[in-house]
């Protein structure tokens, strides 16, 4: 799946992050080792939305460590499955696709379930593909899933994500 991204990383943060845990080691200072996903994140919490008639089963990336890994390293995922990022105050949203091996299409949704923008996004990539304004919800899908149920901006998403006041 993808990751949320504001700017592709450098080469040199692997490095920076292994250097100041190096450092803190030595000055005797306690660390908190975060070990990055290197598999699908395969049992997340689901929840069943809709659009239209279709039905999509849609994993829940909530946490940032979730959101971070998302599809990243899955090789196959049914069409009626996707994933749904939660994030905890509407922003510009942006995604990229490392890691990611599956062509997907990105929804980016409103508070009240409004498709706001739609992004194809090609696998292993690091180009950003964003929100046109600030969102909460993003959907990601199979490439071709939207258009292949001609599901376009501004079409409504249904589900219990939506459905909060």
């Amino acid at each position: 799946m993808t990751a949320f991204v504001c700017a592709p990383p450098t080469p040199l943060a692997p490095r920076r992050t292994l250097a100041a845990v190096l450092l803190a080691a030595l000055l005797g200072q306690p660390t908190i080792a975060v070990r990055a996903q290197e598999g699908p994140q395969l049992n997340l919490q689901r929840v069943e939305l809709t659009a239209g008639m279709h039905r999509i089963d849609a994993q829940v990336a909530a946490s940032p460590q979730e959101r971070q890994t998302g599809l990243m390293h899955r090789k196959d995922m049914p069409q009626h499955e996707g994933m749904l990022f939660v994030f905890e105050q509407p922003a510009q949203q942006c995604f990229w696709m490392k890691n990611t091996l599956l062509p997907l299409t990105a929804a980016f949704v409103d508070d009240d379930g409004t498709i706001v923008n739609l992004a194809d996004m090609k696998p292993q990539t690091l180009d950003s593909h964003c929100s046109a304004k600030p969102v909460r919800y993003v959907l990601e899908m199979n490439q071709g899933w939207f258009a292949k149920k001609n599901i376009k901006a501004g079409a409504k998403l249904t589900g219990a994500p939506f459905s909060r006041k």
